[in-house]
């Protein structure tokens, strides 16, 4: 792998972020800091870069940012929740602006953090970007729909929805950017007050944005701090005073900040967590169509996405025509630094995934599997090559497991059944991929994948996007439910002003609109 890095990509300083964002200022850590390492050689004698440190930040810090937004959202009299729907429209969009002068500055360290080749990183920025002014749109419909007043059984109604109160969000590594916004962003935007951890990787582009958020936002509305989850989440979970928890990651976590709230019944839960997406490839199936979405399925990012193919179902009639071309295109992949030109696999982030990897592979042959192409496992510093086992079955590890990287279990069928079986039996409920043709083997086929799964993608990988459709998932995969819609309706709740229809509460209404004292009654028509 070349160590050439172009000049616009160079780490010149690393970047000591000593300073942190609660109650609408940019405070300066003075304690002890968590250094922030990549795995990328910034050259040959090297086999890492160290990039800086971010605060390690302790329990009374934890706490000084929850009384932040417990005091800005003030049991809903806050500013920022009692805002004109088109003041925070006007926030948002400010933020945004601000946001987009820093992108060549995040692209880099996204690189440099989590090995997101350049342009993928591109892609999560402009995703996000995107992400952001459709909320906004998404936002204004809303507020549209319910600028109009509903009368039943003589009673007057304005119905909108409102915020829920203060927020634990919690990103992950992977998509440290964007995912973490697909939270943020329609958290805010429905008049919550936030506590954003980023998560262990992907930290240090949180550093150009502090600036933006403390300025663009009231005082409180926004507060980021750093350092270990299990320091600074727990106390804050344990509070009580935390209304929603918005986490993408895993299980464990989740249920663990759950256990520890005393008021389960209150909080609400935006959880974005584990999948074990399967792909079905039926005998009819265009394998070489099969062969290119699966590839970039299970591989895209090094495997390293919730949405990623992570186990393949192959009929065992075509099994072998598709392994052999499903092998050659694995070893054919381009390994590099996130900036080589064509580059497809990329270090991984975390220093001990080859050896978790590793151990998978190992368990799977030892019972069994053969590894089907001659890169499979060789191994660097920053990498394993993806292994691609074939025959997998559920005596091995990583039939059951969430790999979350570079390794492919291949799995023969001879009746449907043993999918759909597999697929009920799993704790995991997301998404699934078929490939093939007759629609008279589809059509039944489809109506059962339904009730599995949240998603099923005809003849294509997995994934998340368009962001307007939904994205959730069954069992132990999510609660609520993400897209642009979608996610401004998990962070608020339904609220609204009745009053009889008669003389004396209609020249009150009237009144009201006339001269536009409320923020929440209101007619006004958002452009």
């Amino acid at each position: 792998m070349s160590q050439f890095i172009p000049e616009a990509f160079r780490i010149d300083k690393p970047l000591s972020l000593n300073q942190y964002l609660v109650g609408g200022e940019i405070k300066e850590w003075g304690g002890s800091v968590i250094d922030v390492n990549s795995t990328i050689a910034s050259n040959d004698s090297t086999s890492s870069t160290y990039l800086g440190s971010i605060p390690d930040m302790d329990e009374a810090s934890a706490l000084e940012a929850l009384q932040a937004a417990s005091a800005a959202y003030d049991l809903g009299k806050g500013l920022w929740p009692t805002m004109r729907p088109i003041k925070r429209i006007k926030a948002m969009k400010k933020f945004t602006d601000l946001m987009v002068q820093k992108r060549e500055e995040i692209v880099k360290l996204l690189m440099w953090e989590i090995g997101k080749s350049l342009p993928d990183a591109q892609k999560e920025f402009d995703r996000t970007i995107v992400y952001i002014n459709d909320t906004i749109e998404e936002y204004k419909n809303m507020d549209r729909d319910a600028a109009r007043f509903h009368r039943h059984e003589g009673v007057y109604a304005q119905i909108r929805r409102g915020p829920l109160g203060v927020v634990l969000c919690l990103g992950p590594y992977n998509y440290p950017l964007n995912e973490a916004f697909a939270l943020l962003i329609p958290a805010l935007m429905m008049g919550n007050t936030v506590i954003f951890k980023p998560a262990k990787y992907g930290v240090l582009l949180m550093a150009p944005l502090l600036e933006a958020f403390a300025s663009c936002f009231p005082p409180g509305v926004v507060n980021i701090v750093f350092g270990r989850g299990r320091t600074l989440a727990a106390p804050i979970m344990r509070s009580g005073l935390i209304d929603v928890l918005a986490l993408i990651g895993n299980s464990t976590s989740a249920n663990a900040l759950q256990e520890i709230h005393p008021k389960k019944n209150r909080l609400r839960l935006v959880l974005g967590l584990e999948a074990k997406n399967p792909a079905i490839i039926l005998p009819d199936a265009d394998l070489d169509l099969a062969v290119a979405e699966c590839v970039s399925g299970s591989l895209s990012f090094n495997g390293q996405r919730c949405t990623a193919l992570k186990i393949i179902y192959v009929h065992e009639d075509i099994a072998d025509e598709f392994n052999r071309k499903f092998a050659e295109k694995v070893d054919a992949l381009v390994f590099g630094n996130p900036w080589d030109p064509k580059v497809f696999l990329t270090p991984l982030p975390e220093v001990d995934k080859p050896d978790y990897i590793q151990g998978l592979i190992d368990d799977a042959t030892s019972l069994g599997a053969q590894i089907l192409n001659p890169k499979g496992g060789e191994r660097s510093s920053n990498f394993i090559w993806p292994a691609v086992l074939y025959p997998v079955d559920d005596s091995m590890r990583v039939f059951h497991e969430e790999q979350f990287g570079p390794v492919v279990p291949i799995v023969p069928f001879a009746d449907i059944q043993t999918p759909l079986d597999d697929m009920a039996k799993s704790p995991y409920g997301q998404q699934v991929s078929v490939f093939g043709q007759d629609p008279h083997t589809l059509s039944p086929l489809v109506d059962v994948l339904v009730n599995l799964v949240c998603r099923v993608n005809l003849n294509s990988s997995c994934q998340r996007g368009p962001d307007m459709y939904p994205f959730t998932g069954r069992k132990d995969s999510a609660v609520a439910t993400l897209s642009v819609h979608d996610a401004l309706r998990s962070f608020s709740i339904r609220t609204f002003v009745a009053s009889k229809d008669n003389e004396y509460n209609n020249q009150i209404l009237k009144s009201i609109l006339d001269e536009r004292g409320s923020n929440f009654l209101h007619t006004d028509y958002l452009l």
